[in-house]
């Protein structure tokens, strides 16, 4: 298989994920402004929407959209708990928070990346800050997001806060979550993946 991926961006979270469960991945860099691979090939032939993450199966599929590709990879390897079993609560509760961090805290970020959104960013700016206390309040009560393993939805979240920074949200304000994201970049795989992506000596916050 291959993910095609941007350093640092959303595609990280199954990058994460198919380190922790010891799933064999190549990965391959794409410029999305000008939607071309490492490689030289039209990333829109792959990937009309142009977007990262992208998962290139054995059979020659294409596999889109990061919860998805966080799923299908925690499936195939079911014993390492990064995605409870389908059919459960605990499941669901998995498919709820992967939601909200794709629609709500991910989306909230867009404006920071582009030009013409700047308009907005103090209210995106807002709606992360609102949405960061739902996920301290979480993070208070448990040491991670859903259940009593790191799954999926732990790989997301890592990502998504090191993009603080780059759109001044200050995690200070949130130990619990500081917390987390200090604890999960200390995890074997996830510096595999950082330093694979050639992050692990920059400065993500």
């Amino acid at each position: 298989m291959k993910l095609y991926y941007l350093a640092g961006a959303c595609s990280l979270a199954p990058h994460i994920v198919a380190r922790e469960a010891g799933v064999a991945l190549e990965i391959e860099a794409v410029d999305v402004r000008e939607k071309r691979t490492a490689s030289g090939k039209d990333f829109r032939a792959i990937n009309p929407k142009g977007s990262v993450p992208a998962l290139e199966l054995d059979n020659g599929e294409i596999l889109t959209e990061g919860p998805a590709i966080i799923q299908y990879l925690a499936d195939l390897k079911p014993a390492t708990g990064l995605a409870p079993a389908n059919g459960t609560m605990a499941r669901y509760r998995l498919q709820e928070m992967l939601a909200f961090l794709s629609s709500e805290v991910h989306k909230r970020h867009v404006p920071f990346f582009y030009p013409a959104y700047e308009s907005v960013r103090a209210l995106s700016l807002d709606a992360l800050y609102a949405h960061y206390a739902l996920l301290e309040q979480r993070l208070s009560a448990q040491e991670w997001l859903v259940g009593e393993h790191f799954t999926g939805a732990d790989a997301y979240l890592f990502t998504l806060t090191t993009w603080a920074g780059h759109v001044g949200l200050d995690l200070a304000r949130f130990p619990a979550v500081s917390a987390f994201r200090e604890r999960v970049a200390q995890r074997p795989a996830v510096r595999a993946a950082l330093e694979a992506e050639g992050l692990l000596n920059h400065d993500t916050r």
